[in-house]
């Protein structure tokens, strides 16, 4: 990855052309694709023109188009990536980005990074100082992820005499070399100064060096411009102003149509521009031959003209019929408020893009609504529009914003009740669950509110009360819904159904809850999209993994992927990878817990959707503890801390997350500060009852640092609250497992601490349970448990170990030796720290099929993995191997094959 920058003029076109040259020589394939501002409205423009493609083309083959098509389109490129780069090397390179649309920036934050270990190059190239804040963002993320950042400097004086003497075959005198200097380094400036000193004859050349004849200092390109433009025909002069207008390429036929001309009657005036290197041909277009230019030509034509033209290029377009997004290019430059023509083509645009880039959407159908008039007859449906782009584009303030202005301007009761349903989706989709459940309540008693709107607003509602912990609000309403199914539609019974699964949850009732939440999948995946859009699959997989249903639970996580991919519901789509980094670390997989953790608060990033973030968080958190980098794990805990106390809300996993944060305070501050952490939910009967439901490992924990704390009244309470759990629910050993565990604890009772340390699901509590076990034995009277105590220690650091908790290895590695036991650090056996055999089995799998060529999202559906613990894998065999592509990979593989 190579990311160029510098200022318009200085090189970075050239500097592009040359490496395609030069890979064109190598034998790569090449891929060029140029962002512009007349197109910047048309979602994947450059990368679509690089590779030929079209989001038509991109998803043609796959059935029914979602509503928000994002995760879609970016997915089918990577599979057409990633067939291409098996015909070999690529050059890709993406020049004037800083007109690149927002999805193009989303694209290539994904992507470049997915295909890292593809012979992809890329180079970047953007003009400073204009792109805003994402194209910034994008070269920050990228810059941290391996590219080399190149800003392209203002040339120097020994570099500007250089080509002073390319240009004029000539030295220049010292005189012109300080004349010179007035361009300020920019190649385009000294070079279109030179070529008008030299067509003016004010240079002489004698002897191999080069003086002036007349003394003019080198002006601004606009003056350059202008003064070149004197010497074209009147003809030709207007043909470029109206071309400029169009964009800095452009098509001869909509010069044609502007100019109110047959194409042929522009061929002299063409060709006299082409001449005067203005126009170089550029494609099937024409393209003014340097960005300076083009705007300088541009800014001759006056403000009020400018306007005025745009108008006329917006109105030909959205005449000649079929997409709206060029003409919404120019409408969004020339129109004025109450133009009726002109905000219905803005309105089409929207429609257009929503899907493909909804920040776009968001642009234009925030603009449309700021010039529509607030008695319009088109206000309400732009103001709706203008919300749902908002929201899926990440900017939900702006859109709660919107809608709540919207409605202190309305006072009918159909519009108010729309609103409020809308600003409550937003304000969950904001993880703000108790103003969403406030808003669907309001407009749910409205009395005329219709069949349709009445189920999505009820669901708002059991969702917000789900989320919110305000449950028991809610139950007989929702008791009612599933009482009399067949007279509420799907979203209202989805809704019901998750409320009361959190009602059973809350009340310690696993079965019961999980029974909800199936029915709750079972009615969204036969019902309309709206149902769907609870995607209770998250809530069920969520629950499987608190009960350790492990294999079930990673199924649910799939299916709700695909589901949240095929629906376009990009709100949700980070949320399956952190479901599974919570399943990762249930299972004690900590490498694959950080892996999706990190990949889900990435999407989340390049989303603006953060409702899930506090969960992912929390997993980094835990797993940094554990590993023993108390740095790196507050680092987690208080960027946890500060997006809370900004107000910055979530969907779910409070309670668990809170545990989490207790437990990486007392891994830097002890037990008493851990406790004051979690000191409000375990002191809530219903608040510690479903952290115990949720977390199998809570129970010892909390037992044990409560009493290391000197709260044994609170410790008690935690043991009787688990036993209670587990008699109440026979049917989950899980919750037996973590009651006698606490137990143990509590009364020191050998046998319980043995259960438990047999039947926890999971290396990391069946290994604390070990632990507490050896603990116990190692002070059983006269030192009879002495070797018991040894072998309990053992078993907990082997699963330590495996899980890579190096922080509570160390702690039984501390206890063994008091017991006059050193166990050294552990090692895989013989492994060594690099080449092929330092490849840790599921490394050597991974290396293995991809040397096959097969691609991640392969690997991933052979190895029942995901694509980002699979990337995971692969940046660590690339590490150990010393490697930096799949070709010395399968190289590497097949040597291996060849020596056995």
């Amino acid at each position: 990855m190579l990311l160029v920058e510098g200022e318009s003029g200085v090189g970075k076109s050239r500097l592009l052309a040359e490496a395609v040259e030069a890979a064109a020589g190598l034998g790569f394939v090449l891929a060029r694709g140029t962002a512009d501002e007349s197109t910047q409205l048309a979602p994947l423009k450059p990368l679509m023109s690089a590779f030929g493609e079209s989001t038509q083309t991109l998803l043609g083959s796959r059935g029914i188009t979602p509503a928000d098509m994002r995760l879609r389109l970016v997915d089918e490129l990577q599979d057409r990536l990633e067939n291409r780069a098996a015909d070999g090397p690529h050059l890709v390179t993406l020049d004037d980005l800083q007109w690149a649309d927002p999805m193009t920036l989303l694209a290539l934050r994904s992507l470049i990074p997915e295909l890292a270990s593809y012979p992809l190059v890329w180079i970047l190239s953007r003009t400073i100082g204009s792109g805003g804040s994402g194209l910034d963002r994008l070269y920050e993320v990228l810059e941290r992820d391996g590219a080399t950042r190149l800003m392209l400097e203002a040339l120097g004086d020994q570099a500007v005499a250089e080509v002073i003497t390319d240009m004029l075959d000539a030295a220049p005198d010292s005189e012109l070399l300080a004349l010179a200097a007035g361009a300020g380094g920019n190649p385009f400036l000294l070079m279109e100064w030179l070529e008008g000193l030299r067509d003016e004859g004010a240079i002489e050349i004698s002897d191999g060096h080069a003086r002036l004849v007349s003394r003019r200092l080198p002006r601004r390109v606009q003056e350059i411009v202008r003064r070149h433009c004197e010497g074209l025909s009147s003809p030709t002069r207007h043909l470029l102003q109206v071309a400029a207008i169009l964009g800095r390429c452009f098509d001869a036929n909509d010069l044609a149509d502007m100019l109110g001309e047959p194409p042929s009657r522009l061929l002299p005036a063409l060709e006299e521009a082409e001449a005067a290197r203005f126009v170089v041909p550029a494609g099937d277009q024409l393209a003014f031959r340097h960005d300076l230019l083009w705007r300088a030509v541009a800014e001759t034509v006056t403000a009020s003209m400018r306007q005025a033209l745009h108008r006329q290029a917006a109105q030909m377009l959205l005449e000649r019929g079929g997409s709206a997004i060029p003409a919404a290019a120019h409408l969004m430059r020339s129109m004025r408020p109450g133009d009726t023509a002109a905000l219905e083509g803005l309105d089409r645009a929207v429609g257009e893009v929503l899907p493909s880039s909804p920040q776009t959407a968001a642009d234009l159908a925030v603009r449309a609504l700021d010039l529509t008039a607030p008695s319009a007859p088109g206000r309400f449906d732009r103001t709706v529009t203008a919300v749902y782009a908002l929201a899926a584009a990440g900017r939900l303030a702006q859109a709660a914003e919107l809608a709540r202005t919207a409605l202190s301007q309305t006072t009918l009761p159909e519009q108010t009740s729309q609103l409020r349903y809308v600003l409550a989706y937003v304000l969950m989709l904001a993880g703000r669950p108790e103003e969403a459940v406030a808003q669907a309540r309001s407009a749910l008693s409205q009395p005329d509110l219709s069949g349709e709107l009445r189920g999505l607003t009820e669901q708002v509602l059991f969702q917000g009360l789900f989320a919110s912990r305000d449950r028991r609000r809610g139950r007989e309403r929702a008791q009612t819904i599933v009482a009399a199914a067949e007279r509420h539609d799907p979203p209202a019974r989805v809704g019901a159904h998750i409320l009361l699964a959190g009602v059973g949850w809350a009340e310690g009732r696993a079965a019961d809850a999980i029974g909800h939440l199936r029915e709750a999948v079972r009615i969204a995946s036969g019902g309309p999209i709206q149902a769907q859009h609870a995607h209770p699959r998250l809530l069920l997989a969520n629950a499987l993994t608190s009960m350790r249903q492990l294999g079930e639970a990673e199924a649910v996580i799939q299916a709700v992927d695909q589901e949240i991919t095929a629906l376009g519901h990009t709100a949700y789509a980070a949320s399956p990878a952190i479901c599974r980094a919570r399943l990762r670390l249930a299972s004690g997989r900590l490498d694959d817990a950080a892996a999706e953790a990190e990949a889900g608060l990435a999407m989340a990033d390049q989303l603006g959707m953060h409702a899930f973030d506090f969960l992912g968080l929390a997993v980094l958190a835990i797993v940094a503890a554990c590993r023993g980098d108390i740095e790196t794990a507050a680092r987690h805990a208080e960027l946890y801390r500060s997006r809370r106390q900004a107000g910055q809300g979530e969907l779910y996993g409070r309670v668990w997350c809170e545990w989490g944060m207790a437990l990486v305070t007392e891994a830097r501050a002890g037990p008493d500060k851990a406790i004051d952490v979690i000191s409000d939910t375990i002191a809530i009967a219903t608040e510690r009852q479903w952290l115990l439901m949720t977390e199998p490992g809570a129970a010892g924990w909390l037992t044990r640092t409560l009493l290391a704390a000197g709260d044994r009244s609170a410790a008690e309470t935690i043991v009787v609250t688990a036993e209670r759990l587990a008699e109440d629910n026979p049917d989950f050993p899980t919750l037996a497992a973590s009651a006698g565990h606490a137990r143990g604890i509590l009364h020191r009772d050998l046998a319980a601490l043995a259960r438990a340390a047999a039947t926890h699901v999971g290396p990391w509590t069946r290994a604390s349970a070990a632990e507490d076990l050896g603990v116990l034995h190692a002070h059983a009277p006269g030192g009879s448990g002495h070797d018991a105590a040894i072998h309990s220690l053992d078993q907990a650091l082997q699963d330590y170990q495996r899980t890579g908790a190096l922080r509570d290895a160390a702690r039984v590695r501390a206890r063994l030796r008091k017991l006059g036991i050193r166990r050294r650090h552990w090692r895989q056996p013989e492994r060594p720290v690099s080449g092929w055999d330092s490849l840790t089995d599921t490394e050597r799998n991974v290396a293995t099929l991809v040397a096959q060529g097969l691609t991640n999202p392969q690997v991933a559906t052979q190895m029942f993995i995901s694509p980002h613990t699979v990337k995971f894998h692969l940046r660590q065999v690339f590490r150990k191997l010393d490697v930096g592509s799949r070709v010395e990979l399968a190289r590497l593989a097949a040597d291996q094959t060849s020596d056995l």
